[in-house]
C-alpha cells in the first residue's frame, strides 16, 4: 500500500506552533473523510523534509493524533488512519513504538557467562 500524499502547509508566521498546525490540518482530513479508514501516512522525515520542518515536529503531531485514536502504528510499514470520528479511544498499540507486554522485551533465558581465555 502506498503512502498518501497530504496537502498540508506550515504558515511559520502564525502564532500556532508548526506541530499543532500539523496535527489540525491532519485531523480535519480525516474527519472529513479525505483520508480513509488505513490510508498510510508519509513517514516522519518524508513530511518533515516536504514541509522543510524538524522531524520532532511531525514526530508531535503524528504522536498527538495516535493518542486521539485517530492513528495507529503499523510498525515498519509507519502510520496509518485508524478511524475518522471515534475521538478519544485509544488504540490497543503502545504510544511510542514499545511493546505491548509492559516496555520491556524478554531476553533468552540463557545468561551470558564470560569465559575465560586461555593465553
Amino acid at each position: 500500500m502506498a503512502t498518501t500524499r497530504l496537502n498540508v502547509r506550515i504558515n511559520r508566521k502564525r502564532p500556532e506552533s508548526m506541530t499543532r498546525q500539523i496535527r489540525e490540518q491532519l485531523n480535519d482530513l480525516i474527519e472529513a473523510g479525505e483520508l480513509a479508514v488505513g490510508s498510510l501516512l508519509p513517514s516522519e522525515r518524508e513530511l518533515a523534509n516536504n514541509l522543510k520542518v524538524a522531524r520532532n515536529v511531525v514526530r508531535g503531531a503524528y504522536e498527538q493524533l495516535m493518542d486521539a485514536g485517530k492513528l495507529r502504528s503499523e510498525g515498519r510499514k509507519g502510520r496509518s488512519v485508524s478511524s475518522g470520528r471515534s475521538g478519544g479511544t485509544k488504540s490497543s498499540g503502545t504510544k511510542s513504538g514499545g511493546t505491548k507486554s509492559g516496555g520491556t522485551k524478554k531476553r533468552s533465558s540463557k545468561t551470558s557467562k564470560s569465559k575465560s581465555r586461555k593465553k
